[in-house]
């Protein structure tokens, strides 16, 4: 129930259900994962580092990987990533992949280049064929502006042969599994997805929208990075979920990657001018949009 409420932006209701089972029941190294997801997702710093120290100091729990990751994760969100990389380095187990991702995707929110240059090259003996980490610090060269080593970068990984994870999105609508790639075309209802995507583009445009184009890491007009975002995979099958249900029906959509903050913003305008409430399961948590908020409060 913990890592549930956790996974679902619910940290305090997380916290204050560990309260009452400490008092009954002693918790174990799988509970403070949960704690610790929870401080993660609902952004809760000094509640996070409290937990953490409390582990071996009350109860006497070695933090294993899965809590360490937990704290990387939490510290760099905040920008604290010379205190991240310092927990990496006195961990008393070995770091895995997890932990130096946690690492990367924290450089990237925050476009910190050299460590997460470092990042990759502990990824890189781990994982040598992950694409994902590959593309992220693609992208943080991209948002830098540095054009010529994402030339670079993506040249390795055509001689590596290493293949970016295409971003797919689902959506069940009377049984039936929808998928959407960025751009898709495929879909035998594609000309009424673009029309109402098109029409939901000018509501939320009214209600404020201003298209957050650094999503897109490549050289090209603004325009054209507009363009791009407005037909994520997520997006399209929010529209067709629009379209195929009746209004005020409840949308649930999986991705297999993480959402993009563009989307993000879009998604909850889109709740607020629709009156849907609409769920996106992405590959770390549970967003749930309704009336213009998210139940995750922006940070994820």
């Amino acid at each position: 129930m913990i890592t549930g409420y956790a996974m679902h932006g619910y940290a305090y209701q997380a916290l204050d259900l560990f309260k009452k089972m400490s008092e009954k029941a002693r918790p174990d190294h799988i509970t403070f994962v949960g704690v610790l997801l929870a401080c993660k997702n609902g952004g809760l710093l000094d509640k996070g580092q409290m937990y953490f120290d409390s582990m071996s100091s009350d109860f006497c729990i070695e933090p294993t990987i899965e809590h360490y990751t937990c704290i990387v994760d939490l510290l760099g969100h905040f920008n604290r990533l010379n205190e991240a990389y310092d927990v990496i380095m006195k961990m008393r187990v070995i770091p895995d992949s997890g932990i130096w991702g946690a690492l990367l995707n924290a450089c990237k929110i925050h476009g910190n280049v050299e460590l997460a240059e470092l990042a990759l090259e502990r990824l890189i003996e781990l994982k040598p064929d992950d694409a994902g980490n590959y593309v992220i610090l693609s992208n943080i060269y991209a948002q830098a502006g540095k054009w010529e080593r994402v030339v670079n970068l993506r040249q390795l990984m055509t001689e590596k042969k290493i293949k970016k994870n295409i971003a797919c999105s689902w959506i069940e609508v009377k049984t039936k599994i929808h998928a959407f790639v960025c751009g898709d075309t495929s879909h035998p209802m594609y000309d009424q997805i673009y029309v109402e995507l098109r029409e939901i583009g000018d509501l939320i445009a009214k209600a404020g929208y201003i298209p957050n184009v650094s999503p897109v890491f490549y050289d090209v007009e603004s325009d054209e990075k507009s363009e791009m975002v407005s037909s994520h995979s997520e997006r399209l099958a929010i529209a067709f979920g629009m379209i195929c249900t009746p209004p005020g029906t409840k949308l649930l959509v999986t991705k297999n990657l993480r959402v993009c903050e563009d989307c993000h913003v879009a998604i909850k305008l889109i709740s607020k001018v629709k009156e849907r409430e609409i769920i996106v399961r992405d590959v770390n948590r549970y967003h749930h949009f309704k009336d213009g908020l998210c139940s995750c409060g922006d940070f994820w």
